[in-house]
């Protein structure tokens, strides 16, 4: 029997979304406000499960001390207060939408996770935008 466990977390961050090779006009008209070219911060809320079975041991899916220290240093410490476009490696190509920042929290914290078990990340980039990444 598989069990879901998850843990919360908070980051602010800033983006814009954008592509070099389009023209302002065809940016304006695919992102408008989120094409900023001063950019633009969300108050990001993070929610990331693990599915697996329990731990006779332990009686744990996976310690929740564990995945609250890897979701701190690995995805709130490297986002938060950052300007995605700018700061973070990973975005200088990819367009920082909430699907490849999902994407991206997901393959970071992918190899912390025990292989028999299924990794979930799910961004709200305000509380009724979000989307949901599962690998």
């Amino acid at each position: 029997m598989k069990v879901k466990v998850s843990r919360k977390a908070h980051f602010n961050a800033a983006h814009r979304l954008y592509r070099k090779d389009w023209d302002n006009a065809k940016n304006a008209e695919v992102f408008g406000k989120c094409n900023n070219p001063n950019f633009h911060g969300h108050n990001y809320e993070l929610v990331v499960s693990v599915y697996g079975e329990i731990d006779p041991e332990t009686g744990f899916v996976m310690d929740m001390k564990v995945l609250k220290s890897l979701i701190k240093l690995h995805i709130e410490e490297a986002l938060d207060h950052k300007n995605l476009n700018i700061e973070i490696p990973a975005f200088k190509e990819v367009n920082p939408t909430a699907e490849n920042i999902a994407v991206f929290i997901w393959k970071t914290l992918r190899p912390f996770i025990d292989k028999d078990k299924d990794l979930e990340v799910v961004l709200y980039e305000t509380p009724r935008n979000y989307v949901t990444f599962c690998g």
